[in-house]
């Protein structure tokens, strides 16, 4: 019996991504720093030697010379490389700028790929995120060739851009209307919806939803299921919109505190926000949950450390990666996956300021 061959390493993997992006022509002369590598290839430095070692044995790079790599010959790279298996994620903000939550589901993304021999690889890339991204996907068309796309934060016109192209893409959050691509996203229509008659429940009539101004389609769905919560007679949809500042939410929280259908209760769309209002209401005297309510649509690992502590909807970061890796290597492999939206429901936890 012919023993099963074993998976690539990490290391070939590597390899197999850095003698793709030198036939791309990314760099010409020389090879960027290892602690440049390091970073965009999201590996340890001596998982960068091994691979850079490797590839010197191919005659493809140079040894370090005066802390540089000469680039010897990019047409080397394809005698050694194997099938390329990179998924790329494509973002608005490099990873440290994103939300715990986030960062939890892909580095639980990244793990579940490399089981299946796939490399996931981060592009932060703003100018694809305008309302005419044609140019820019263009660009990176040209320099990224992965088997998958994941579109984190994504605007209707580039899904737009990214079906009409038939680019194999998922979309990590809610797709635009009338985009047909595959998406995995929370549940907010049914938290929201499931928040409100929370708060119904315990008293409340006069209960605002506290939006940021954004395009996410969760905020859509989000006033979607808030909506739809308020079921009781008597009560009427109090949706306060206001920008990312802290500055801007206090006063927005404050003009509706001051005004005659003064709001007992807060639906907060995101858990940072949450934070400003729990603090600023202690701050002018309020007493949660006597006087007021708050819940947080939101989950984050900081609002355990709050007091009092802050009801909110917490979702499962392993669970997201799990569904999302199951359609991206479906895309992958087979170039197609079911457009149906996954909608994962939260799980409500119980605080002190309701």
């Amino acid at each position: 019996m012919n023993a099963v061959p074993p998976r690539p390493s990490l290391v070939a993997h590597s390899a197999d991504f850095l003698r793709e992006t030198l036939q791309r022509g990314e760099w010409t002369e020389h090879l960027p720093s290892e602690r440049t590598l390091c970073t965009r290839m999201r590996i340890s430095r001596p998982t960068l030697r091994a691979v850079l070692s490797q590839l010197e044995r191919e005659g493809v790079i140079s040894p370090v010379t005066n802390k540089r790599r000469l680039i010897l010959s990019a047409a080397k790279a394809t005698a050694g490389r194997t099938r390329s298996r990179t998924i790329a994620l494509l973002t608005p903000v490099p990873a440290q700028l994103m939300p715990p939550f986030v960062l939890f589901w892909l580095d639980a993304l990244r793990e579940l790929l490399a089981d299946a021999d796939y490399l996931l690889e981060v592009h932060a890339s703003p100018s694809c995120f305008t309302n005419k991204p044609a140019g820019s996907l263009k660009k990176l068309m040209q320099r990224v060739s992965p088997a998958a796309w994941v579109l984190f934060r994504s605007t209707a016109a580039m899904q737009r851009w990214f079906s009409e192209q038939k680019q194999p893409a998922l979309i990590a959050g809610t797709g635009a209307e009338g985009i047909a691509l595959p998406s995995v996203d929370i549940d907010y229509r049914a938290t929201c919806r499931h928040a409100t008659s929370l708060l119904l429940q315990k008293g409340h009539r006069r209960i605002a939803l506290l939006l940021p101004n954004s395009t996410h389609g969760g905020d859509a769905e989000s006033e979607l299921g808030y909506r739809e919560g308020l079921t009781t007679p008597g009560t009427a949809p109090l949706i306060v919109r206001h920008r990312e500042s802290a500055s801007d939410l206090v006063r927005c929280l404050d003009e509706a505190l001051r005004s005659s259908a003064k709001p007992t209760a807060f639906l907060v769309a995101r858990s940072m926000h949450a934070l400003t209002v729990v603090s600023h209401l202690l701050r002018q005297g309020h007493r949660l949950p006597r006087d007021l309510a708050v819940v947080s649509r939101d989950d984050d690992a900081f609002l355990d450390h709050l007091v009092p502590k802050v009801t909110r909807y917490a979702a499962d970061p392993a669970r997201f990666a799990r569904r999302l890796a199951k359609l991206v290597l479906e895309l992958a492999q087979t170039g197609r996956a079911s457009p149906k939206p996954v909608r994962l429901m939260p799980d409500l936890v119980r605080g002190e300021t309701v």
